[in-house]
């Protein structure tokens, strides 16, 4: 069995539609003992564009269990949004350190 999606061909009158399925990220925030409650609400809020209940729910869950998903995107902008995330924390002086993984 191969690895790789199956893309999903359709025909409209003399045009071949393809449907290619773009592989998705996750970006990781990971938890630490100095990075402030608020500022991690705060990047959700800004670079993720999370509601503030939502935020609130994403950062305790982050606190709770140790890493916590902040947003699912395309390698090349979940890489920009790892970035981002840590100018910030380092501009800020936060420790606070993001990843990604491959959504499954």
């Amino acid at each position: 069995m191969s690895s790789q999606k199956q893309n999903d061909v359709r025909h409209a009158g003399d045009v071949e539609i393809l449907d290619i399925q773009i592989p998705m990220y996750r970006v990781i925030l990971y938890n630490d003992d100095y990075t402030a409650f608020d500022f991690v609400i705060e990047l959700l809020n800004t670079l993720f564009h999370k509601n503030p209940a939502d935020a609130t729910r994403i950062a305790m869950f982050i606190h709770q269990k140790g890493k916590g998903t902040a947003g699912i995107y395309p390698k090349e902008i979940a890489e920009m949004k790892v970035s981002q995330v840590h100018q910030k924390a380092e501009d800020a002086g936060y420790p606070l350190r993001a990843g990604i993984e491959p959504d499954r």
